[in-house]
């Protein structure tokens, strides 16, 4: 007959999505600024060594392969005459005197040798090797080697490592700064019209946004705004206006009806059928006008006040009721005194949140009772019927649905409805559970600050 507990999660789902995208473009600025400049930061270092690396390399294995072909030579045209150098340290040897050479270079092969090795002074230097064999003109093998210090080439990379690694913290922090600038200069108007837009909306006419910002991106969506505000305020003045409209035309009537049947039922020659059927009327005629009242502040989106009494209200609809039940075995009670719940709302608007929940317990309940029972600012109504299924409690509040006990009765299931939307304008609650032993229980709880009794 009626769902659990009304909940709302798509719109704190609406609201978190919000708040997550409200930020997005400012961040996303600043993200690509920063990953912009610790990029080229980062592929500038590494270009920076690869080709610092590439071309000492080259230049130190080119002057160590001329330096020890240059020996080479030497030792060939004249093996007595002392090889000369300019910053290398090189030496030959052969076969036969290979026991005064250094272990760590005796054994290695022809070309090029990364070598570590510790100096006198206890200090460790890396070298560079380059080994070649040849032969004396009287037929006998030597080995030449040549060595490059390039302990103070290492010591200098190391130092352009630092330096490379320091400009790029600086350029990625300049970066943030310069993203940060950017995005609150980009995000400036954006943040202007959300606060002008968040302003409007006091009056009946909301203000013109375009004027306030130049012909750009943020003018262009200032001006699609304004479009859909006069748009969506036109809409609105014509909600407005129809209801109003309707509400006048259809209380004219009505009043005319009322003021015809008090005439009729002040008559004392009327027989019983006929008082009957004109209290029937005048119940008709009170719901009608209670609903119109009620739209109507659902309409106009605006909170009526007033101290009605949940315990008269109640006892209203059950006199109702009561003569249209015909020889239906079903008891319609009231627990609780009047002027224990006090709601600050109209009797309407009352009147219609608890007479849709009576009128349903009242329909689909065959026989039994329909309780309606007052508590500390709530009120239940417990009835005996077929119960809830599970369908009925995930649907029952929308619009249009009927539950699946409705049958052939009357009704366009929307009386649940408009009561989920009167619970929503004044801040009520509404839930529908199944009984303890059978039937169903719908709540409807009331603001957290009740009137006063009395």
């Amino acid at each position: 007959m009626a769902q659990p507990e009304e909940t709302a999660p798509d719109d704190s789902v609406r609201s978190h999505r919000g708040r997550r995208y409200r930020r997005r473009l400012r961040t996303r600025i600043i993200l690509s600024f920063v990953l912009l400049g610790l990029g080229l930061t980062t592929l500038f270092a590494l270009a920076t060594l690869y080709v610092r690396s590439k071309l000492e390399n080259q230049l130190v294995e080119q002057t160590l392969e001329r330096e020890v072909s240059n020996l080479v030579e030497q030792v060939e045209r004249n093996p007595d005459e002392p090889p000369f150098f300019l910053i290398f340290d090189a030496r030959t040897w052969s076969p036969q005197n290979a026991f005064k050479v250094d272990p760590l270079y005796r054994d290695l092969p022809a070309g090029i040798h990364d070598v570590q090795q510790q100096a006198p002074d206890g200090s460790w230097h890396d070298y560079k090797v380059a080994v070649r064999q040849g032969v004396s003109p009287t037929g006998t093998p030597f080995t030449s080697l040549v060595r490059y210090d390039v302990t103070g080439a290492s010591e200098t990379g190391a130092k352009l490592m630092r330096a490379l690694v320091l400009s790029v913290v600086l350029f990625s922090i300049l970066s943030l700064v310069l993203g940060w600038w950017s995005a609150s200069r980009v995000m400036s108007p954006v943040s202007e019209l959300a606060r002008r837009l968040g302003t409007s909306g006091g009056t009946t006419r909301p203000e013109a946004l375009a004027g306030h910002f130049p012909d750009d991106e943020v003018g262009e969506l200032a001006k699609a705004l304004d479009d859909y505000a006069a748009r969506l305020t036109e809409v609105v003045q014509r909600d407005r206006e129809f209801n109003a409209d309707v509400s006048h035309e259809l209380r004219t009537p009505l009043a005319v009806i009322r003021g015809a049947v008090e005439l009729l039922l002040s008559r004392p020659e009327l027989d019983a059928k006929t008082r009957d059927r004109l209290l029937r009327i005048q119940r008709a005629e009170q719901q009608c006008t209670d609903l119109i009242s009620a739209l109507l502040l659902l309409s106009r989106n605006e909170r009526g006040h007033g101290a009605t009494d949940v315990a008269r209200v109640a006892e209203q609809l059950f006199d109702a009721h009561r003569g249209q039940l015909g020889s239906k075995p079903l008891q319609l009670r009231v627990e609780g005194a009047h002027g224990q719940v006090v709601v600050d709302a109209p009797e309407s608007a009352v009147t219609v949140a608890l007479g849709n929940l009576v009128g349903n317990a009242v329909k689909y309940t065959r026989e039994g009772e329909v309780v309606v029972r007052l508590r500390e600012n709530a009120v239940d109504v417990v009835d005996s019927g077929p119960g809830l299924s599970a369908e009925d409690a995930a649907r029952l509040f929308e619009r249009g649905y009927r539950g699946t006990h409705a049958e052939h009765s009357q009704g366009g299931g929307i009386g649940l409805s408009i009561v989920r939307r009167l619970c929503a304008l004044y801040g009520w609650n509404v839930r529908v559970v199944p009984g303890q032993v059978q039937g169903v229980v719908a709540t409807l709880t009331f603001s957290p600050e009740p009137l006063p009794p009395g």
